[in-house]
């Protein structure tokens, strides 16, 4: 392929390895004998390896320090009298920015490993595992990565885009056997800022076992977050519910900029992120009651109607 891409559609790299797939008649995948075996059952066959990855440039300088803003105002007369406030990224704080592009990142990787799934004639795609790691030699850079397995279903109806999950071949096999099918692989996520205030220095400093009220507010906060975030997701392409696969937090400092960087007022950062599964009901054909049968117990009135039988036959 010739010229520059200009980022629509898959990349050329992943055109031509699509395109070799599609002219060698095989299929490739990462499924283990029992997974591919649960496709089968509920008749689905798998069509190809499929990935999407995406790298984003994170702006600011350091370690994206400039989201990082705790918004605490010191003093007695400051709102609160001087107790410091989580700086939720759910909430419009600074770090809304940060997980808004992150979110940006997740969609790009998804849809171009979707594009790829419909390029060999797949329904969806299962056991779809995303990673987000910082790109090599640039720490400012991410690259959000998805790669799974698509399928195709034997009937002739097919859904309107192509469906994402989590689930390996017999979790997606008992999912639908159950009748609920994916949807969307989603990557919920919230940043919160804390500063260390009084009460926060005063507890960590303290010689006896005592709770740390202000970070266990932090902790609650983000992950509580993280759940709103995911839960405003699932319902984009009509999911009735979210199947969760993994989840994480990171904690760490960080010079509080509103100090102009004194390392004696520090803040605290959280980042709470969550991995799951769209899912929604789907409701099959109903099947015509049979019809019950009826058979006589008395000995001599099935003889009788043994002989009607026989004379209706004639």
């Amino acid at each position: 392929m010739s010229g520059e891409w200009t980022g629509a559609g898959l990349p050329p790299a992943a055109a031509a390895r699509i395109a070799e797939l599609r002219g060698s008649g095989t299929w490739s995948s990462a499924l283990s004998t029992g997974e591919f075996a649960g496709l089968r059952a509920v008749g689905f066959e798998p069509v190809g390896q499929v990935m999407g990855s995406a790298v984003y440039h994170v702006g600011r300088s350091g370690r994206y320090w400039g989201y990082h803003d705790c918004l605490y105002q010191s003093g007695w007369f400051a709102a609160g009298g001087g107790y410091a406030r989580v700086a939720l990224s759910g909430a419009g704080a600074p770090s809304a920015g940060l997980v808004e592009v992150l979110d940006q990142a997740r969609r790009t990787a998804l849809d171009r490993m979707t594009v790829e799934c419909s390029a060999l004639g797949g329904d969806g795609v299962v056991a779809a595992q995303l990673t987000v790691a910082p790109f090599p030699a640039q720490p400012n850079c991410l690259e959000f990565k998805v790669i799974g397995t698509a399928v195709r279903a034997a009937g002739t109806v097919r859904p309107p885009r192509p469906f994402t999950c989590h689930l390996d071949g017999q979790g997606f096999a008992k999912l639908v056997t159950a009748g609920w099918v994916p949807v969307e692989l989603l990557y919920g996520m919230s940043v919160g800022v804390r500063h260390d205030d009084y009460t926060t220095r005063a507890q960590t400093r303290s010689w006896n076992n005592t709770e740390v009220s202000g970070w266990s507010e932090l902790v609650q906060a983000v992950r509580s977050d993280a759940r709103a975030h995911l839960r405003a997701q699932s319902g984009r392409w009509g999911g009735d519910g979210v199947i969760l696969s993994a989840g994480g937090l990171r904690v760490w400092g960080e010079p509080c900029l509103r100090r102009g960087g004194n390392s004696e007022q520090e803040d605290h950062v959280a980042e709470a992120t969550l991995v799951g599964t769209t899912v929604a009901r789907f409701t099959a054909r109903e099947v015509p009651p049979r019809t019950l049968t009826v058979m006589p117990l008395d000995p001599e009135r099935r003889r009788r109607a043994m002989r009607r039988t026989a004379t209706d036959l004639r």
